[in-house]
């Protein structure tokens, strides 16, 4: 996706809850109890994220489940990175048919008039919801906006180091993309 032009920001390393300092994170393909701090969470999301596309990303966090506490909202402020969440949820990830995902962002945008919807695109009912639901889009009169960030974000040393261990200490590290992802074709 970085490769055609998309702008690709970050999340977080193990999709935790902010707004807690405990959770369950997959630690070398064993789900685990962790305790975290929030802000180790967001940074090693942007060094994953920057490993993982091979080079620059785009300044633009999303919080987990969009709880949002200040004292990140702040933090992430002095980062100088751009925080970004959703007027609407389509709830994809409980769906199963590409249908299904077309009308529930479909109804939800007749209902709001427009806004930015949550969709996650590794849901493969999203995947394969993609195109027809651009055309839904067109033929309704949405517009879909692209952002393009001035600069990229700023990773830091040592998470990026942190994330290298990770990664070459996993069995996923060495599979060729083709394993892990499907295009979608028009």
């Amino acid at each position: 996706m970085a490769a055609t032009g998309h702008a690709i920001g970050s999340h977080t390393w193990c999709h935790q809850d902010l707004s807690k300092t405990k959770g369950k994170c997959n630690v070398n393909g064993k789900v685990q109890a962790v305790e975290y701090d929030p802000k180790d969470e967001i940074e090693m999301g942007v060094s994953a994220v920057h490993w993982a596309v091979g080079g620059p990303t785009a300044p633009y966090f999303r919080f987990p489940a969009l709880r949002q506490p200040q004292e990140l909202i702040d933090y992430l402020g002095k980062r100088n990175i751009a925080i970004f969440s959703a007027d609407m949820d389509s709830f994809d990830f409980k769906m199963r048919k590409s249908e299904q995902v077309r009308q529930s962002v479909m109804e939800k945008l007749k209902k709001h008039g427009k806004g930015i919807v949550l969709l996650h695109d590794f849901q493969h009912a999203t995947a394969e919801a993609t195109m027809d639901l651009f055309n839904d889009l067109k033929a309704g009169g949405y517009k879909i906006v692209f952002m393009k960030p001035k600069f990229s974000v700023t990773t830091i040393a040592s998470y990026d180091e942190a994330i290298l261990k990770q990664v070459k200490g996993s069995a996923s590290a060495s599979r060729p993309t083709s394993s892990v992802v499907r295009t979608i074709s028009e």
